[in-house]
C-alpha cells in the first residue's frame, strides 16, 4: 500500500502462525492474482455510471448521476415486464466474486419481478450434474490428503494454470513413491512430469473411461466388495462398455493401446488412488458422459474409505448458509399479509444460446432489455458472431453493471461501475480448499464504484420494494450476512479438520443408502439423460480441432484487459509443415463462422490435429474484431445444456495479403 493505493498483491509467507491465512496457499498465489492491482487502477475502470452517446459498439458515453442512471434503467425494465417479463433477462455471473459480490438480492429481485432466470450452463454446469448423479452432494476428496496416494490421476485439469497450490502436494506424493497419470490432448505442465500422458483426441474422454472400465471387468479388478456395498447400477454400467476394447477406444482417441493398458494396470494395482477431475472435458457433445464415465472408475475399483484415496473436484462448502430466512426478510412470508410474488413460473435462459435468442429467438420471446452482472458475453460466449450482432441491435436496451470497460459494456446503453473485491465486505469459500474467508475492504472505493447488492437495492427502491436500513432490500452486508450466516464467519476457518473428510468413511453420498450410482435415475432419464454414458462422433469438413484454455493469466476473460494471453494460434509441428507455415508467420484461422488473422507459435505439446487459441482474450487483442470464440458452436452437450467450446473446427492458412 501507498497513499492508500495498492500497489501489489502477494499471499501472506508461508511461516507466518496466523489463523487467518488460507493454509493452502503456501506462501505464494498464481500470476493471475498477483497482477490484480493494474486492474483496479486499469485506464479502463469505469468511475461513474456512463449513458451512451454513439454508436453500439464504439465505446462512446457521457457521465452521469446515479439516480439519472438507474432511473432510465428502470423505466426500460417497466416498459418491457409489463408487455412479457419473460423479454427482460438478466445475465448474471459470479465474476469470481464471494457470495455477497455474486449478488444475493439480485436472484430475488429478478424473482419478484418475474424476469426470465439465465441458468449458469456455461461453465462447470454438466461436470457438476455428473457429480451429483454419482455422489449427490458429498465434498470432494481434500487435496492435502493427495500426500498419501500411490496413484494419482488427474484428468481433464491442469492444475499448474488454474490450481497452481495442488502440484507442489502432488510432487509430495511422487516423493513418497506414487506415480502420476495425466489425460490431456495437450502436454501441460504436470503432463511433462507424469508418469503415463494420455493426449487423447478432444471429445473421446468417454471412449478411454468406458474402455478402462471394460477391462477393468475383464481382469476381475473390479472391487466388487465395495460396489455390491457401495455403488448402484454396476452390473448395467458395465454391460455398456461391452463394445469398447482397448483397440478400438486406441484408436477412436488417438493413443497408442499399449499406454491404455498400462493406464489399467496403474489403476487396478496402486492403492490408495487420488482422482483429481477438471472441467476440461466437460466442453464438447460427450461432456456429461465423459464426467460420468470417468467418475465411475474410481467407484468401480473401489477408490474409497482411507486416507490418499478419493476424488477432488471441487471441496464444496459446509458454512450453514440459510437462504430461506434471507429470503423471507426481504420479500416477506409466501403468503398472506404483506407478501411478494415470488416463486412464479419463469422462463429459463441458456447461458450458451443467448446470442440465437439476441438475434433469431424463433418460437421464444425475444431480449427487450438485458441486464450484465459480473459477467462479459461479448468475450465469454460461444457463437460470438451470433451475439455481437445481437447486442448491436438499436431495439435492445443493455446494461452493464461491472468494473471496467468491457467488450460487453462498450455495447450497453448504460454502464455502472462496480467495485472489487479489495473494496467491499464479502465472503469467500474456495472450491480448491476447505477453507471460509471473511473479506474486508482494504483500499477506499475507486470512484462512484457500487457492490451488485446495492445496484439492485436501487432497482429495487424505483420499484417500490423497501431498501430503508433493516428492511427488505437494504444491501448492508452486515445485515445479509446475519441473515443468510447467523452463525457468522471468523476471520478464516477451515471447514474440515485436516484428515477428516475422506470419502465414504468421513463423508457419504446422500443418495439412499449412501451409495454411489453409475446409471441415471428413472427422473434424469425422463428429461433426455442417456441411462449409462455415450459416445457420439462429431461430423465437419474441416481438420483441425481447436480448443481454448485457460492460461497462467486467464481463466475467463478477466484480466484480459491488463495482462493478457499472446493472441497466437498453436499447431503440433506436423500440422504446420503440412499446410507449408513456419513458426511466427501470420496466419488466417477460419471457419463457416468467421475468421481472425493472428501468429503461429509451433508447439510440440499438442497432439496432431488439434490447434489452440488463449482462453479470455479481447476483441482489441486480436484487431477489434473476433476472438476464439467466434468459431465456438452453441450446440448443447448431453448434460445440464453445457457448452460445446470443444466442438469447435477450423482451419488455419497463410494470412490473406
Amino acid at each position: 500500500m501507498l497513499n492508500g493505493r495498492i500497489t501489489s498483491v502477494d499471499a501472506a509467507p508461508a511461516d507466518v502462525d496466523d489463523a487467518t491465512v488460507n493454509p493452502l496457499t503456501q506462501g505464494f498465489i498464481c500470476k493471475k492474482v498477483k497482477g490484480h492491482a493494474a486492474r483496479i487502477y486499469s485506464p479502463d475502470r469505469v468511475m461513474t455510471p456512463l449513458i451512451r452517446t454513439g454508436a453500439k459498439g464504439t465505446g462512446t458515453f457521457r457521465s452521469a448521476s446515479w439516480d439519472e442512471a438507474l432511473d432510465l434503467v428502470a423505466d426500460h425494465l417497466r416498459s418491457a415486464l409489463a408487455t412479457d417479463p419473460a423479454t427482460v433477462v438478466p445475465y448474471l455471473y459470479n465474476s469470481s466474486a464471494g457470495y455477497l459480490g455474486g449478488g444475493l438480492l439480485g436472484q430475488l429481485l429478478w424473482d419478484v419481478l418475474g424476469a426470465s432466470q439465465v441458468d449458469h450452463t456455461i461453465c462447470a454446469a454438466s461436470t457438476g450434474r455428473a457429480w451429483s448423479m454419482t455422489f449427490g452432494s458429498m465434498p470432494g476428496a481434500d487435496p492435502f490428503d493427495v500426500v498419501h496416494a500411490q496413484l494419482v490421476v488427474v484428468w481433464g485439469a491442469n492444475p499448474a494454470i488454474s490450481n497452481t497450490h495442488f502440484p507442489p502436494l502432488v510432487q509430495h506424493a511422487r516423493d513418497n513413491g506414487a506415480v502420476l497419470v495425466v489425460v490431456d490432448p495437450r502436454r501441460t505442465a504436470m503432463a511433462k512430469r507424469a508418469d503415463l500422458h494420455l493426449a487423447v483426441r478432444p471429445g473421446t474422454d468417454v471412449v478411454l473411461a468406458l474402455a478402462v472400465a471394460r477391462e477393468l471387468a475383464a481382469r476381475g479388478a473390479v472391487d466388487r466388495d465395495f460396489t455390491d456395498a457401495r455403488a448402484d447400477g454396476v452390473d448395467e454400467y458395465l454391460a455398456a462398455c461391452q463394445p469398447w476394447t482397448l483397440a478400438r477406444a486406441a484408436e477412436v482417441c488417438g493413443i497408442d493401446e499399449a499406454d491404455v493398458v498400462a493406464f489399467v494396470d496403474l489403476v487396478s494395482a496402486r492403492r490408495p488412488a487420488y482422482w483429481r477431475t477438471g472441467w476440461g472435458m466437460e466442453r464438447n457433445r460427450n461432456g456429461g458422459s465423459a464426467v460420468r464415465s470417468v467418475l465411475a472408475l474410481p467407484v468401480l475399483t473401489g477408490a474409497f474409505g482411507r486416507l490418499g484415496a478419493g476424488v477432488h473436484l471441487h471441496t464444496g462448502q459446509d458454512l450453514p448458509w440459510n437462504y430461506a430466512a434471507l429470503c423471507d426478510a426481504v420479500l416477506g412470508p409466501v403468503d398472506g399479509p404483506g407478501a411478494s410474488p415470488r416463486g412464479r413460473p419463469r422462463r429459463a435462459v441458456n447461458m450458451n444460446l443467448l446470442g440465437q435468442l439476441l438475434v433469431d429467438p424463433g418460437s421464444e420471446p425475444g431480449i427487450d432489455v438485458l441486464f450484465v452482472q459480473g459477467a462479459n458475453p461479448a468475450a465469454m460466449n460461444p457463437a460470438q458472431a451470433k451475439v455481437l450482432a445481437g447486442l448491436a441491435r438499436e431495439d435492445l436496451f443493455t446494461v452493464v453493471h461491472d468494473q471496467v470497460l468491457t467488450d460487453t459494456a462498450r455495447y450497453a446503453d448504460v454502464v455502472l461501475p462496480a467495485t472489487t473485491h479489495f473494496e467491499s465486505h464479502d465472503v469467500a469459500v474456495p472450491y480448491g480448499a476447505f477453507v471460509a474467508q471473511s473479506l474486508s475492504p482494504v483500499i477506499e472505493r475507486v470512484g462512484e464504484s457500487r457492490t451488485n447488492d446495492e445496484v439492485n437495492a436501487g432497482i429495487a427502491l424505483r420499484f417500490g420494494f423497501s431498501a430503508e436500513p433493516g428492511e427488505a432490500f437494504d444491501p448492508t452486508p452486515d445485515r445479509l450476512l446475519a441473515l443468510a450466516l447467523p452463525d457468522g464467519v471468523p476471520a478464516a476457518v477451515s471447514t474440515q479438520a485436516p484428515g477428516r473428510g475422506v470419502q465414504f468413511r468421513d463423508v457419504w453420498p446422500d443418495h439412499a443408502g449412501a451409495r454411489a450410482r453409475l446409471v441415471a435415475s428413472e427422473g434424469a432419464q425422463a428429461h433426455g439423460v442417456p441411462p449409462v454414458p455415450r459416445y457420439v462422433e462429431l461430423s465437419s469438413n474441416l481438420p483441425l480441432t481447436l480448443v481454448t484454455p485457460a492460461t497462467a493469466k486467464t481463466i475467463n476473460s478477466m484480466f484480459g484487459d491488463t495482462d493478457g494471453p499472446a493472441p497466437v494460434v498453436r499447431l503440433h509441428p506436423d500440422d504446420a509443415a503440412g499446410r507449408n507455415l513456419v513458426d511466427g508467420q501470420q496466419v488466417r484461422v477460419w471457419n463457416e463462422d468467421g475468421e481472425v488473422t493472428v501468429a503461429l507459435v509451433v508447439d510440440q505439446d499438442l497432439r496432431p490435429g488439434v490447434a489452440s487459441m488463449p482462453k479470455g482474450l479481447w476483441r482489441r487483442s486480436v484487431g477489434g474484431g473476433f476472438t476464439a470464440n467466434v468459431f465456438a458452436p452453441d450446440t448443447l452437450n448431453d448434460l445440464a445444456g453445457g457448452a460445446c467450446f470443444n466442438d469447435a473446427r477450423v482451419e488455419v492458412s497463410p494470412a490473406l495479403t
